[in-house]
């Protein structure tokens, strides 16, 4: 055992001595009947090696449940974080449990910190706001060594955990079927971040309306990246075509407005000779001139749902997983309209 005297022993101390993932440690000491046995062995010879176990262990069987759960998100300057985090926190309180917020800014150091608060006891549960499995050897574990977790806005890959967010295809689809309605056939699809599973979604549903309304569809994407400063250079590519859309459905309203802002430098308007449509319905959606169509978020409802699932599944572990979308509603406002007199420019 170490000196007493010296740095507490941390777990990435033990996992480092038994050559395994702090995940496996943390299961090793929280549910120990999921750890294969000759695993267990090397976790409780770290164990005693550091002297770690001490206060991790004393402080689970003292107060069973920490009553806390942790959110990890992407970047809380999201606009869609606000109103996600109002609703977790609702019923977070409600049912007597706190929350602890980890802004990862998509750094893996940064997220498997934050997961001390579960590997130590002092957070029950996960809320994933970044789209994937906070460390690279949980993708690879058994569904049921995974520790209670929901994920939200963004599904994981995995399908045994749970996913609450907004329909984005069926989405992406009313935005354009609203388009279609106004007479437009030559529509572009801004995409997001390439890869981006949201993107991919929205594209979809995209392609779906123009399918359902036209016996040859044809698919026009250009690529974002979920940004104004993407919204404006896919607008700078797309002009160098010699055919141009007459509107836009965009990834999200960040997208939107670096479009629209794009088209007014080169001495377009909206809607008089493009249309565009966002996703999210961020709070200066409304107020920019034009005044942006986009699809409306549910947001504190979405956190609202995942909080009670996550919460559920912490007092039931063999609760299953749920994929729960919710609709996004179209807020029709004044950056459309039919197109102009002799279709695209």
């Amino acid at each position: 055992m170490e000196n007493p005297s010296s740095k507490p022993a941390t777990i990435e101390d033990v996992a480092k001595i038994a050559g395994v993932s702090i995940a496996t440690v943390s299961r090793a000491i929280r549910m120990p009947e999921k750890v294969a046995e000759s695993t267990r062995k090397k976790v409780i010879a770290a164990i005693a090696r550091t002297g770690y176990t001490a206060n991790a262990m004393a402080q689970n069987l003292r107060m069973q449940r920490s009553k806390m759960v942790m959110i990890l998100a992407h970047s809380i300057s999201d606009p869609n974080f606000p109103g996600i985090l109002t609703g977790l926190e609702k019923v977070a309180n409600a049912r007597d449990y706190g929350v602890l917020i980890g802004n990862t800014e998509a750094n893996i150091d940064a997220e498997e910190k934050y997961l001390r608060f579960l590997a130590t006891g002092m957070a029950d549960g996960l809320v994933l706001l970044t789209g994937h499995l906070p460390v690279a050897g949980w993708a690879k574990s058994p569904p049921n060594t995974f520790p209670a977790m929901v994920s939200v806005s963004k599904p994981v890959p995995q399908e045994e955990i749970s996913y609450v967010g907004v329909d984005d295809e069926n989405g992406a689809k009313l935005a354009t079927d609203y388009l279609i309605s106004l007479g437009h056939e030559q529509i572009a699809f801004i995409g997001g971040p390439q890869g981006d599973i949201v993107s991919e979604m929205r594209f979809q549903g995209y392609c779906n309306a123009l399918t359902s309304h036209f016996k040859r569809s044809s698919p026009w994407r250009v690529q974002g990246d979920g940004s104004h400063e993407g919204g404006r250079a896919a607008i700078e590519r797309l002009f160098i075509r010699d055919t141009l859309p007459t509107a836009f459905v965009c990834y999200n309203d960040d997208t939107a407005i670096g479009v629209i802002s794009a088209l007014n430098a080169r001495k377009y308007y909206v809607p008089s000779d493009f249309s565009v449509v966002g996703f999210d319905d961020i709070q200066f959606a409304s107020s920019m001139v034009p005044s942006l169509t986009t699809v409306r978020q549910p947001r504190i409802m979405i956190g609202e749902r995942a909080m009670n699932q996550l919460l559920d599944i912490i007092a039931t572990p063999d609760t299953k997983p749920v994929k729960e979308l919710l609709h996004g509603d179209l807020v029709i406002r004044e950056s459309c309209a039919p197109p102009r007199a002799g279709g695209a420019l």
